[in-house]
């Protein structure tokens, strides 16, 4: 079947307001492919910002991370309902920073995902395999749990509605990345995992993502796009990145 392509940029920690402004104006400006769906997730004091210099573009706006009571007593969380108001389509959901630097558990990842889903956010799901994980023979085992655990009590209706991005912990940032037929077939556990949702739920890839290695993903059936983080912050590499992923 023939899912729509998503290109996501992760900025991470890094940009101030006129950055992101001078970044998202920039990728709008592309040429970016019509067939893809583009999307970047600036850091939270820099949404307004970007969605002021992507107005009119196509180009969508994402957050890093979200929590998921709707208001409350949280010091320093952001909710649902305030990424809606500047504009945010996308959030980014159980990055593996967000897990091994902050704690954050599948039950967590879980919680986050069905408040997004509750407030109208598409999460872009993060799952993957540590490198000890990955040595052990463990990655689809980690990877299946993880799904599982995000989508738990979760229609399919509703489940159809997400991304899953396979970021391998070991390729991120690490500039090592799995070859292009591995991550196929881990994509193919995913879908397994989501069980009849699967087959319409687009699967990402991440993980060291760059206009010299994009190629090994774009041309495979099981991947549906990219999560892409240091490439993100260069226009031109992240407009090529989204161009690879064009039919």
């Amino acid at each position: 079947m023939s899912r729509p392509r998503l290109v996501a940029g992760n900025w991470k920690m890094h940009t101030t307001t006129a950055e992101a402004a001078a970044l998202a104006a920039a990728i709008a400006r592309g040429p970016l492919p019509p067939d893809v769906e583009v999307a970047v997730c600036p850091p939270f004091t820099a949404l307004g910002a970007a969605a002021r210099a992507l107005e009119g573009s196509g180009v969508r706006l994402g957050a890093q991370d979200v929590f998921w009571e709707p208001r409350g007593p949280y010091t320093g969380e952001i909710s649902p309902p305030m990424l809606v108001d500047v504009g945010c389509r996308y959030v980014i959901v159980g990055h593996s920073e967000r897990r091994q630097h902050f704690g954050e558990t599948d039950e967590a990842v879980r919680r986050k995902t069905a408040a997004a889903l509750d407030h109208g956010l598409v999460p872009i799901v993060c799952v993957g395999e540590r490198l000890e994980e990955r040595e052990a023979g463990r990655t689809d085992a980690v990877v299946r749990r993880q799904v599982e655990q995000a989508t738990a009590g979760l229609p399919a209706e509703r489940v159809r509605l997400l991304v899953i991005a396979y970021e391998p912990v070991w390729a991120i940032g690490t500039g090592r990345t799995p070859t292009g037929e591995e991550a196929d077939r881990v994509a193919g556990v995913i879908r397994d995992a989501l069980g009849r949702a699967g087959e319409d739920v687009r699967v990402l890839y991440g993980g060291s993502v760059t206009p010299a290695n994009v190629g090994e993903f774009s041309g495979r059936p099981g991947i549906d796009g990219a999560l892409v983080g240091g490439a993100s912050l260069d226009a031109s590499a992240f407009i090529a990145i989204a161009r690879a992923f064009s039919r």
